[in-house]
């Protein structure tokens, strides 16, 4: 039977549990540990559930905007499924190691399919060193005065990366707030020319070991002149600066921008896959 973390009055036995479980692989764990870290394990505060079907070190999967299946072995996986479409579905995305994320898509595809898209592999990159090559002077943290020059870029990378335009819906207001948060966190980096950003990335996950960049984007009539790897040593410094590892995924098929990344100094530590289903 499935135990649901959280499904009964949690107790420091289970908090602990969760995080040595988390521990086990800093790296690809970081967007979860992120939020336990920031906001415990009950799910009204950390925004999900944690499922395991026996203990969190060897079966741990976390339900919420995303589904992200962390460790397990098939039967785990199996069941993490059949939990998932027992209710109308919360997530529109599974995203998390492929080994463990192809096999869910194939157990919840016949009551989520078809998939929007299919990432099937996406290169886990990490270093905990300084960039071997240098950052760029003009990537700074942006400042909230300027989110309004930092907003269309956010958008044009999000509708580039994921498919879909993050102001629809509410017209930009709750992403609006989601690059505010960033931004007021100091998570947020830019250069900007002439008022305009011309390089972008983001820490858009931080625990307490890894800082995960997302949204690295640089303006079309600025490609191909090293602004995306010299900009990534920039977010890459600051984060291993702060004692972390800087960590990133990325689509195999990108190679302008794995070429970046290898420039950077980042190497390949596992393979994520990302499934849109929303």
């Amino acid at each position: 039977m499935l135990k649901l973390l959280g499904d009964r009055p949690l107790g420091e036995r289970d908090y602990y549990a969760v995080t040595h479980a988390l521990a086990q692989d800093p790296v690809a764990s970081c967007m979860v540990a992120a939020r336990v870290e920031d906001h415990g394990i009950h799910p009204r505060s950390l925004g999900g559930e944690l499922w395991s079907n026996d203990q969190p070190m060897s079966s741990l999967c976390f339900s919420g905007a995303n589904l992200v299946p962390l460790f397990g072995t098939q039967d785990d996986v199996r069941i993490f499924a059949e939990r998932a479409v027992r209710n109308p579905r919360a997530c529109s995305s599974i995203v998390g190691p492929s080994e463990l994320v192809m096999p869910l898509w194939e157990y919840t595809s016949e009551h989520w399919g078809p998939a929007r898209e299919i990432r099937c592999s996406q290169p886990l990159l990490a270093m905990a060193a300084e960039p071997v090559i240098a950052g760029d002077p003009q990537v700074r943290r942006v400042r909230l005065d300027e989110i309004d020059a930092y907003l269309p870029a956010a958008v044009e990378m999000f509708i580039g990366e994921v498919g879909v335009d993050p102001c629809a819906g509410d017209g930009g207001r709750s992403y609006r707030r989601r690059i505010a948060g960033l931004i007021n966190a100091g998570r947020a980096y830019a250069r900007f020319e002439n008022g305009e950003v011309v390089f972008k990335a983001e820490i858009g996950a931080l625990s307490r070991s890894v800082g995960q960049i997302q949204g690295v984007w640089v303006s079309p009539d600025k490609r191909g002149l090293g602004l995306g790897a010299s900009g990534t040593a920039t977010v890459v410094e600051a984060i291993v600066a702060g004692g972390r590892t800087a960590s990133l995924y990325v689509n195999s098929f990108n190679i302008a921008a794995r070429e970046a990344y290898r420039r950077v100094g980042m190497h390949e530590v596992g393979t994520f896959a990302t499934v849109l289903v929303d």
